[in-house]
Formats: structure tokens, sequence, C-alpha cells
């Protein structure tokens, strides 16, 4: 499979954005506000050489997508505890005030349905480490989503990543590829990615009643949403995973082998 950038390859935009990212549920993540930052076209034109396309001959198969940002301003870390959400905005604030960047972040990998499952993924996370070796970036980080944990989402995620097979890989399985291609644990993300709406679009995208206060568990959901009758608000708080891909711990592990 060969790789290729939208600044190579400004015509395969169409069909790398047709790639759907998942199936299934999680149709309230249409709700998180900061991903409006990055939609598609503005990824486009703003980092194209940071998107990546899969073919297959012609075909697209896989989407990689990163945004630069700066870890110099102040209050600036490599692994926000606010994640993906932060780096969104701080992607775009470096993009709209022309700083200079140091680090990207891999945001989405999207594999056509019918070809998941067999190292696709992989394939992509060693194309991004050699993407930002090419254009100078001394990081490569990723705020990565543990699909499984929607299986238990009371479970705190600190205790989550501790789950290990006996082979020593994670549990979840979109941590264990993270791990395959190199990537190395290197924090949490404990506020990565917020959804807030009044209960009528809850309603409208899970089907559910959310007639009652607490906390309610949604399809795909890796926590609970808290919900305020009264207020008639719900508030989701999304934990992630703090991968290091290309320099930090990564550079590290692999230089000690």
């Amino acid at each position: 499979m060969e790789f290729v950038t939208l600044a190579e390859r400004p015509d395969l935009f169409e069909a790398a954005f047709r790639i759907p990212y998942a199936e299934g549920d999680g149709a309230f993540m249409q709700g998180n506000v900061a991903s409006l930052l990055v939609r598609a076209p503005r990824l486009a034109q703003r980092w194209p050489e940071h998107q990546l396309v899969g073919l297959e001959g012609k075909d697209a198969v896989v989407r990689a997508v990163s945004v630069p940002f700066s870890t110099q301003r102040d209050g600036r870390v490599r692994h926000p505890d606010g994640g993906w959400d932060q780096v969104a905005i701080w992607a775009a604030e470096d993009a709209m005030d022309g700083a200079p960047v140091d680090t990207a972040c891999a945001l989405e990998i999207a594999v056509q349905p019918g070809l998941r499952g067999k190292g696709y993924s992989v394939a992509a996370l060693v194309a991004l480490r050699e993407n930002m070796r090419r254009l100078a970036f001394r990081s490569l980080v990723a705020p990565v989503r543990p699909p499984c944990k929607a299986s238990v989402p009371f479970m705190p995620i600190d205790a989550y990543v501790l789950r290990r097979r006996d082979d020593g890989l994670p549990e979840d399985w979109w941590l264990r590829v993270h791990e395959r291609a190199g990537g190395v644990m290197a924090g949490l993300a404990r506020c990565s990615g917020t959804v807030q709406a009044d209960l009528d679009q809850w309603r409208a995208w899970t089907g559910l009643p959310f007639d009652a206060e607490g906390e309610v568990v949604v399809p795909g959901g890796l926590a609970p949403v808290h919900v305020s009758v009264a207020r008639n608000v719900g508030v989701y708080v999304e934990p992630n995973v703090w991968f290091d891909h290309l320099g930090g711990l990564a550079a590290r592990q692999r230089a000690e082998r």
C-alpha cells in the first residue's frame, strides 16, 4: 500500500473523506464543538501535508489525519488533559496566529469497511510517523479513544488502561494497535472529548428518554452522560489515552531495545 499526502494529491480529498470513520453507535459525538475547528475542508486547505491517504492501486482505502501545534507557547504541554479537544483548539490558534509548530497530533485513522482488522491501521500509524520525520517534527502524539471502554462506562480510565492480556498487550483492541505500531502509552486525557446539549438533542441522538436526574449510559459512550432534567442539559466528558509515536517516551524506549 502506498501513502500520499493531500498536498501531493489534492484530487484524492473526496475519496479520502468518504471513508467512514467508524460503524455503530456514537452519533452524539457530532455534538463535539471543538471538532468544527478541524473539519475536512479545513484540514485539506490548512494542513494538506499532514493528511495521508493510503492507496491500493488507484483506490483510497485509508485516511490518516493529523494536525500540528506548538508546545512552546505559555501553558502548553505535549499531552494536555484536554486531549483531542485541546489539540484541535491549539492547532487552530497556532494556524491563525502564524505560530511556529513543533509537535504533530494524530486525530483520526479510518479504514474502508471490509478491510478492517487486517493491519491497515498499523500501516497508517507507521506512515504518519515517517511523514512527521520527513516534515522534521520532533514529536508525534495521539489521544487514543479506547472503544471497548464503552462496555464499562463507569470504570475510571486509570483502571481501564491497566487491563492487559496474558501476552502483556492491552485488552482494548485500539490501544493494542497503537502499541503494536511502536507507540508508548504516555498519560491520560481525562477530558478529551466533550459534548453538551439540551435533552431533546440527546433524545434525538440516542433514542433514550433522558427523563431522570443523574448519570445515563448511552450506546458507544466511554463514560456516562451527566443529566440535569431541571436545567434541561446533558454533558458528556470522554477520556482518551495519550500515546507517543515519535519523540518523548517512544524514542527513549526504542533506543533502549
